[in-house]
């Protein structure tokens, strides 16, 4: 474990990212639960009526691929879909908590799972900047380059392995 006593500053940040983590993990739980509750639902007409409630006009190509989607799926995938954001947000939660008590896997865990969505961020911005793109890319950037910083500052105050 590291010993942050010394360093309330890399223990702020750490908690911080910790709080985030969480956060999108409650965001993904909970959207998980929202997907369960069209089970047994008609997902055609709940796309359409989500069309027009956002005053979209559903003749347009975007919502009509959107509804035409809505139209093919299963039970079983909506079960997929809950399934695989419970996972996902099992996995925020322990690396959250892993931060938080300042664990130094979690600290790794952190940086290589931030990391490898940057080149599909960076695709996506390539692709056509927009402010929401742009935004994800920032805050993972931010987060992925203080665990970084964390990991390095922590391995330069570590004792050596061997001594010469």
């Amino acid at each position: 474990m590291h010993n942050n006593a010394e360093n309330p500053a890399k223990l702020g940040g750490l908690r911080v990212v910790a709080l985030f983590e969480g956060a999108k993990g409650m965001i993904v739980l909970l959207t998980g639960l929202g997907i369960l509750a069209f089970i047994h639902e008609d997902v055609h007409q709940v796309a359409e009526q989500l069309v027009r409630h956002l005053h979209i006009n559903p003749a347009r190509h975007y919502p009509q691929i959107f509804i035409d989607a809505a139209t093919h799926v299963t039970d079983l995938q909506l079960w997929g879909l809950a399934l695989s954001a419970l996972c996902y947000a099992i996995v925020r939660f322990v690396e959250a908590v892993g931060l938080w008590k300042r664990m130094p896997w979690a600290e790794w865990f952190g940086l290589l799972t931030g990391g490898m969505y940057i080149p599909v961020e960076l695709f996506e911005v390539m692709r056509g900047m927009t402010w929401p793109k742009m935004t994800v890319l920032v805050v993972n950037l931010g987060v992925v380059g203080y665990l970084a910083y964390a990991l390095l500052r922590s391995r330069r105050k570590a004792p050596p392995l061997l001594s010469p």
